[in-house]
């Protein structure tokens, strides 16, 4: 078995530092070195390498003392080294879609993909009964086909499932209905157990897309006593 070159373990090493910033978005380079059990200063040369070709880029962030730190994330370039799922094709089948059938009939087919995709979630989910459990299953089916998901529970009580990721995010631009649709489709599988709500959108700006799942408050009323 050939021994890991040098070569290697930086490839290894930069590649661990664009998947934490991916789904945690920006960190200073001594935290990226708590993570990784190495120093800050290793860390900077990984993140000054990856400057160099423009897969990473920084923001200067003012402290109450000292220099302001330095946030590192990753550039929109930097997302072609995440899947997309066959974006060319898919814009191509879009578009053609576009000229045979018009705007409605677009809207139609990806309303019936929708359709589809709810009924897909929810027959495979359907022995996960409590809200959380449900999430879970979600955020595991949307990791496999390539979203990054993570859920976050509140002291609350509510949600945010997280898409660290879009696979489809060409294609989503040139389409934006393939977002559109997708709330409701995570509010159907979810039913009456909690509504949900759009808080952040990559094709807004935004690194990640996330969904706020807020269950209905604890019914407080009380019946009264029948003699």
């Amino acid at each position: 078995m050939s021994k890991e070159t040098v070569r290697d373990r930086d490839v290894r090493s930069r590649r661990r530092i664009q998947q934490i910033l991916k789904t945690e978005g920006p960190k200073e380079a001594a935290e990226l070195g708590e993570t990784l059990g190495v120093s800050a200063m290793a860390v900077r040369q990984h993140l000054y390498a990856l400057e160099a070709e423009k897969l990473v880029t920084y923001e200067l962030e003012p402290r109450p003392k000292g220099r302001p730190a330095k946030l590192w994330q990753l550039t929109e370039a930097a997302n072609s080294l995440f899947p997309d799922a066959h974006a060319e094709l898919t814009i191509s089948l879009i578009d053609a879609m576009a000229e045979s059938f018009g705007d409605d009939g677009v809207q139609k087919l990806l309303g019936i993909r929708a359709t589809k995709q709810s009924a897909d979630y929810c027959a495979r989910l359907s022995d996960y009964k409590s809200l959380e459990d449900r999430l879970k299953g979600l955020m595991a089916l949307r990791t496999a086909e390539g979203y990054m998901a993570a859920l976050e529970k509140s002291p609350e009580g509510d949600f945010l499932l997280v898409e660290n990721h879009c696979p489809i995010c060409v294609a989503a631009k040139s389409c934006s209905g393939l977002c559109a649709l997708e709330l409701s489709v995570f509010q159907e599988v979810i039913g009456d157990l909690a509504t949900v709500e759009r808080t952040d959108h990559i094709l807004a700006g935004a690194r990640r897309c996330a969904y706020r799942v807020t269950p209905p408050p604890p019914d407080t009323s009380t019946k009264p006593n029948t003699p």
